[in-house]
Order: C-alpha cells, then sequence, then structure tokens
C-alpha cells in the first residue's frame, strides 16, 4: 500500500529522492541540465510530498508559490521501484489537494520535452500545454502546464 506524508525540504527522504531524480535528469537534459538545475534548488521549500511504499519511499513531488493564485510544482520523482503503479498520480494529486486547502487556485508546471511519461502523465491528470512562462519563455526544450484546482 502507498501513504502519502507531507514534510518540507528538509525530510530526508525527499532530498535523497531529488538527488536521484537530478542523476536522471543529467542524463536526459544533457547539457541543458545545468540551466534547469539553477531553477530546481529544493531549500526553502515549504510543501513537499514523500510517497511510501512497504516502508520505503519510493517518490516526492513539491509545490512552490509562484504568485497569490498560483502554485508551481516541482521536483517529481517516482523511483523505478514505485513505477507503473499509480504513484506519480497519487503524488500529483496530493499536491493538487494541499494546493486547494492553501487557497491557491491553479498549478502549473514545466517539463522536458524529452521526459516523455511525464508529459504523458500530466496530460492524463487533466493539465493543459499554456505558453511558456517565467525563465522557460524562448527556452526551446520545456513544455509548460497549467490545471485549474477544483
Amino acid at each position: 500500500m502507498l501513504s502519502i506524508k507531507r514534510t518540507d525540504s528538509s525530510d530526508k527522504d525527499f532530498i535523497d529522492l531529488v538527488s536521484q531524480l537530478d542523476q536522471e535528469l543529467a542524463v536526459i537534459d544533457g547539457e541543458d541540465h545545468a540551466f534547469y538545475s539553477q531553477y530546481n534548488k529544493i531549500d526553502h521549500i515549504q510543501h513537499a510530498v514523500v510517497a511510501h511504499k512497504d516502508g520505503k519511499a519510493v517518490g516526492c513531488g513539491a509545490l512552490k508559490a509562484l504568485d497569490k493564485n498560483a502554485l508551481e510544482v516541482k521536483r517529481m520523482f517516482v523511483h523505478t521501484s514505485g513505477r507503473n503503479m499509480g504513484t506519480a498520480t497519487q503524488i500529483l494529486s496530493a499536491l493538487e489537494k494541499w494546493g486547494l486547502e492553501l487557497g491557491y487556485t491553479s498549478c502549473i508546471l514545466e517539463t522536458g520535452k524529452r521526459q516523455k511519461d511525464a508529459i504523458a502523465l500530466y496530460t492524463k491528470n487533466g493539465y493543459t500545454v499554456i505558453p511558456n512562462y517565467g525563465q522557460y519563455v524562448g527556452v526551446e526544450n520545456s513544455v509548460c502546464f497549467d490545471k485549474k484546482l477544483k
């Protein structure tokens, strides 16, 4: 059974999972990794979740406030041992629920065009493509998404 714990960026399991995510992204993003890495620091994240299966941390995600209405979904990752079981969808749903509880009305995010599984996840969960925002404007490898929370 999967359990999801609300935490913050000081959580050891969250830190370990993000480290694994960064290793995976370094391979996927190649030369672009340094650009993306600068926007993915985890210090000061107040809203993170860690998914545990049979006592082992298998996935994570986080929220970062962009403005009074929108949160940015950050650091979504599921270890290979937790994939293909709906783990990512459960993490994303937990983040959206938390965002609603905090009074936000939308979640936005950026992912790389090479991350086909991530794009499929967000599309399947009701996210729609939007123009690139913020630091991602004009970045060819980026695709951005939005979902209204309800």
